[in-house]
């Protein structure tokens, strides 16, 4: 299959996005809250960061404003964590949502620049990029959190994936006995 740069840039970065809202499925509005880190990460707090950060990459970096500001964590927010939880006005379907509609503002920025187009990262102190640096930054970044959400989804209820119904892990493997196998090698260092 053929593709230029700009479109397998692109087909990845959907892919992350689409892992941090897959990891949502079936859970509860609790269960995807609860922190489950000593500093709180949560499956929601992952989405909620995502959004609002690709907002900012793919918005103000290229002079292009979100059409309704108070739906995102504002710059000058007093909570220096307001950006990785959900609030109690906030739901699952709300933020998937709001997620889903900051993608195709994020895309329309993608499909009408060309990856030379320049921007200017105003939190990097007015750093010059270009549409190509940022694609490849919000890749890592997405790609970084939906690890994350691996981790998350996969201690809340054992559910783990690369895709949705394909795992990516052997089949045949004895969890528990794995584990107990890894656990006595680490112990032999202690």
């Amino acid at each position: 299959m053929v593709t230029t740069p700009k479109v397998a840039l692109k087909s990845y970065l959907q892919g992350a996005r689409d892992v941090l809202i897959w990891k949502l499925d079936g859970m509860s509005e609790r269960d995807v809250r609860l922190p489950r880190t000593a500093t709180g990460t949560n499956l929601l707090g992952l989405v909620k960061h995502a959004l609002n950060t690709e907002v900012i990459y793919f918005g103000p970096t290229f002079g292009r404003e979100w059409p309704t500001p108070n739906e995102l964590v504002a710059p000058d927010d007093p909570d220096p964590c307001a950006g990785w939880y959900a609030t109690e006005d906030e739901t699952v379907d709300g933020l998937v949502d709001l997620y889903r509609r900051v993608q195709a503002f994020a895309d329309t920025t993608i499909d009408t620049l060309p990856l030379e187009a320049i921007g200017h990262v105003a939190h990097w102190g007015d750093e010059q990029v270009t549409l190509h640096e940022i694609m490849v930054h919000k890749t890592a970044d997405l790609q970084r959190h939906a690890g994350h959400a691996d981790i998350l989804r996969e201690q809340i209820d054992g559910a783990v994936g690369l895709l949705p119904g394909h795992s990516n892990l052997p089949e045949t493997s004895d969890w528990p006995a794995h584990c107990r196998r890894l656990t006595q090698i680490a112990n032999q260092f202690s």
